[in-house]
């Protein structure tokens, strides 16, 4: 059976957690929670998210690579040790210009 999030009480390296596929997006959840997610995301060269938009805020943090980040229209190139918070119901989308891994932490606003 595969694991649902990361193991506890265990040091590890995001970038060691995630393996880069061809022509993939691999993605593992760290933590997840009604409360929000933290989930790990590994982008092959060219890959990325088409525009959506999400009902509260989401933090990108590149691990590796370099990524570029639409928000409303606004592109933003990214790279290993550079964030950015990608606002609620706001339009975004992901492109990896080259090979990228990140972060992504999402908090969900209580109802």
């Amino acid at each position: 059976m595969e694991k649902k999030e990361f193991e506890k009480d265990r040091i590890f390296r995001f970038e060691d957690e995630v393996e880069y596929a061809e022509g993939a997006i691999v993605s593992k959840n760290v933590l997840k929670r009604d409360t929000g997610n933290i989930s790990l995301f590994a982008f092959d060269k060219g890959e990325g998210l088409s525009e959506h938009t999400a009902p509260f805020d989401a933090l990108v943090q590149v691990v590796d690579g370099k990524a570029e980040i639409d928000i409303a229209g606004r592109k933003h190139l990214l790279g290993k040790g550079e964030s950015i918070i990608m606002p609620a119901n706001i339009p975004h989308a992901l492109k990896a210009v080259e090979r990228y891994k990140m972060v992504l932490t999402m908090i969900k606003e209580p109802k």
